[in-house]
């Protein structure tokens, strides 16, 4: 079977060939792509973990096993008095614990072991609300399920098992998208509706979570915040236990540096894997980039994206390599995505070595991503003096318009195997910023469709296999300097 690309004057054959059952391809990188060779990335991750032997175990602090009673006031004051002695390991005896919202401190691990079973109050007065950044703007939130805030040098590990119980999040969510869309307020429930994540770490450094399972969050899992040197590794997460919880992602980089997460297990139900860094005139505000994030050795099942950049890009998002990592099931393989108010600059992306079986879209990039959602309109009716804080800052228009027309540029994709794909590629740029320098390497995908191209330039294939099951060719439009070739 032959599927041909069609470029102004050229015209490319790509022959499908049998794909080896192999668990990550393997290849040669281009020249342009030497990621490998780059120092930055031994550098990720926690530069150190608390070190502290003294336990202090949350039952002595009047902490109850009986799955019923609200502890938290105890644990907390186990946390606070471990930090006070200087640091040590905070423990449960076997049981099931319930909590609200728990404050990590220095030199603090708080240790799950096996045989614990920490569950969230369904109740939101547990949540006090903090000063935060949620889905790309700053705003007052209610805290986490766990928050590590302002400090350094604090852990969360396991083997045991936390469940968030977010189902009272996700039901008070549909009740409002129901209310709100008919009055043309899509773009603002998401944001009034105030769920509660599971682990938050927000200005702090040298952070590790490790070996954790989360279930059922009732929103986003794990958001790394405004946040350095930070490790999550070998983290389960477990979303769909007890419904579709919606934007229940999995791990969140948020405007923070020096990343390493390796050795996860994610399904959950929106994206897997994520990198954000600020949305429209709040985020081209605060300009803090997403930067140095490595992400290897990880597997997503369910979910919006195996790896997803976006939508949020206005203070950009750049030096990242995601590499040995399996997609199942994912709605899409690789996602970058932003709107014509973001803004920002996502460059220098490695993609690599990755194994891909009954994703969507392998290959999904757009700038002009839901927008419903994205694009914010007051609608008749309402008063602006009597709005709140967060909806104006919403509103609030990025000027000159074209601060918020994103770049995608310098995308380095290697040693890609797919099967079971729906499309392999969506590729749609803007007249005023095409998808500049993407470079894609020992490429093997097999789709249903070929998929398209559109507003591009410098774009390079090298030993790329494309098989669309509907014989249809790439559709290519609008781009130029496009070497789609087999070199």
């Amino acid at each position: 079977m032959f599927v041909v690309v069609i470029l102004r004057s050229f015209t490319i054959t790509f022959i499908s060939l049998f794909i080896p059952q192999i668990f990550f391809a393997q290849g040669s990188i281009p020249a342009t792509d030497n990621i490998n060779q780059a120092g930055w990335i031994k550098k990720v991750g926690a530069r150190k973990f608390p070190s502290g032997k003294q336990i202090f175990f949350v039952n002595r602090y009047g902490a109850i096993s009986d799955g019923v009673t609200i502890s938290t006031k105890a644990i907390q004051k186990a946390v606070d008095a471990c930090s006070a002695k200087g640091g040590g390991v905070v423990r449960f005896k076997p049981g099931t614990y319930v909590t609200g919202a728990i404050f990590l401190k220095k030199n603090v691990n708080l240790h799950i072991d096996q045989g614990v079973l920490i569950l969230g109050s369904e109740s939101f007065s547990d949540y006090p609300e903090i000063d935060t950044r949620i889905a790309g703007i700053e705003m007052k939130w209610p805290a986490a399920l766990i928050n590590i805030l302002n400090t350094t040098n604090a852990a969360l590990s396991g083997p045991g098992i936390i469940n968030a119980r977010g189902k009272f999040c996700w039901d008070k969510y549909w009740a409002m998208r129901r209310e709100y869309e008919p009055k043309g307020l899509r773009w603002i429930v998401d944001y009034d509706a105030k769920r509660v994540r599971t682990i938050l770490v927000q200005n702090s450094s040298d952070i590790t979570v490790k070996e954790i399972t989360v279930k059922n969050a009732g929103f986003w899992t794990v958001q790394l915040l405004y946040s350095d040197h930070l490790t999550v590794d070998g983290l389960i997460v477990r979303n769909n236990e007890d419904g579709k919880g919606p934007s229940t992602d999995g791990v969140d980089v948020d405007s923070s540096s020096w990343v390493l997460i390796e050795n996860c297990d994610i399904d959950c139900n929106d994206d897997d894997f994520v990198l954000k860094s600020g949305r429209d005139w709040d985020g081209l505000r605060v300009n803090r980039p997403t930067e140095y994030v490595v992400i290897r050795k990880c597997i997503a099942r369910k979910g919006g994206g195996l790896v997803t950049l976006g939508s949020e890009t206005s203070g950009g998002i750049r030096h990242v390599l995601a590499t040995d990592l399996v997609g199942k099931g994912t709605g899409n393989g690789f996602h970058i995505k932003s709107a014509t108010t973001r803004g920002g600059i996502v460059e220098d992306i490695h993609f690599q070595n990755i194994q891909m079986d009954s994703v969507g879209t392998a290959f999904q990039f757009t700038m002009n991503w839901n927008p419903a959602y994205s694009y914010s309109k007051l609608p008749d009716g309402y008063h602006y003096d009597s709005l709140p804080a967060h909806w104006k800052t919403l509103l609030q228009k990025v000027e000159p318009s074209e601060k918020g027309i994103p770049t995608f540029r310098n995308i380095y994709v290697s040693n890609i195997t797919a099967t079971g794909v729906t499309k392999v590629v969506n590729a749609a740029g803007l007249i005023e910023s095409a998808l500049q320098g993407f470079h894609f390497n020992n490429v093997n995908v097999r789709g249903k469709s070929a998929g398209g191209i559109s507003y591009a330039k410098n774009w390079v294939f090298s030993d790329v296999m494309i098989t669309g099951a509907d014989g249809k060719p790439l559709n290519v439009a609008n781009s130029e300097e496009m070497k789609l070739g087999k070199n």
